[in-house]
């Protein structure tokens, strides 16, 4: 028997609901991964507010680590007492234990603790394939990043630092301001400043090279006017809503900007690109180039309280889930 999360219809924290299921065995190509931790995203509000749609009924969560304790037929990767974790694939993280397809477990190394795991593959995953994959940042770039002090963007100062960039942070208030500074941000900005205006300010004029936003809405014009001519924005969050409405013609105005709006699914669809993300953020960790933050733990039956916290700007760093 285990304890999973669900819901059956769109809608705020509230909807989060409870049942005890009894697992079936594996099914082929199947694990079953008892968990040690679960990481909270903003992709799991996304999911259960309706932002991205999804099949209903269904689990929430995408990121958790563990131990193997039972393997299907076929799978030959995959033996029980190994540890695993995943950041991706069908929503259903938040349970004790479930089944998930083998191929998308990663290894994790002996050194990285359940808590740790879960609080950096699906958020490291995301720093790794924007930093190097997406926005190819060289050295010597400037990078905005906003919500600087977030689950995410604490991992993109240190890792953006850790390729050579200037990096330039946004934060909500002076408190979180402080931490980023301490992970190494060159200029931290407070979202009440003229973004915009102490950017070219701080660049001499020119702007960015590039944006790194996973606040959405409220940031899209400061992006614009913060980013150099043929510069890129990179918009991979909505945490105050979507951007909607973009015309073409606003980025011609603006210095003939370059625009994406990515998701880690698209940089990260085989098991051996999931694995390769991991490696890549386990060896940043092991380098010191970015750290653990876990600002805050619940329990996993206070997924809804985790929720409320993480949309009311209310956390730093990473949230994990302990079963």
């Amino acid at each position: 028997m285990t304890r999973q999360a669900y819901i059956e219809a769109t809608g705020g924290p509230e909807a989060i609901s409870w049942r005890d299921v009894e697992l079936p065995p594996p099914a082929p190509g199947e694990v079953r991964l008892r968990q040690g931790a679960v990481g909270v995203n903003f992709i799991d509000t996304y999911h259960r507010g309706g932002l991205y749609p999804i099949t209903l009924p269904t689990g929430l969560g995408m990121e958790a680590a563990g131990v193997v304790e039972a393997v299907g037929d076929g799978v030959e990767r995959w033996t029980p007492g190994m540890r695993a974790g995943t950041f991706g694939g069908a929503p259903g993280a938040y349970a004790e234990v479930r089944n998930v397809a083998a191929d998308q477990l990663v290894a994790l190394p002996d050194a990285v603790d359940d808590r740790t795991a879960a609080a950096l593959l699906l958020k490291g995953a995301t720093a790794a394939f924007l930093v190097e994959e997406c926005a190819r940042v060289r050295r010597g770039d400037v990078v905005l990043v906003t919500a600087a002090a977030g689950g995410v963007g604490h991992l993109l100062v240190g890792w953006l630092k850790a390729v050579g960039a200037t990096v330039i942070g946004t934060v909500s208030t002076e408190a979180k301001a402080e931490r980023v500074r301490a992970g190494g941000a060159d200029h931290v900005l407070l979202n009440g400043d003229d973004i915009a205006a102490r950017v070219r300010e701080i660049t001499g004029g020119e702007g960015v090279a590039v944006v790194l936003d996973g606040v959405g809405k409220a940031t899209w014009p400061a992006a614009l006017a913060a980013t150099r001519r043929r510069g890129l924005i990179v918009s991979y969050g909505n945490a105050s809503g979507p951007v909607e409405g973009v015309a073409l013609g606003v980025l011609a105005r603006a210095g003939s900007l370059f625009v994406t709006r990515p998701t880690l699914f698209d940089y990260a669809t085989t098991a051996a690109e999931r694995q390769a993300l991991a490696d890549r953020v386990f060896a940043m960790l092991a380098n010191g180039a970015i750290r653990p933050e876990i600002g805050q733990s619940f329990a996993l039956a206070d997924a809804a309280a985790a929720h409320r916290a993480l949309e009311a700007g209310e956390t730093v760093g990473s949230t994990v889930l302990i079963p």
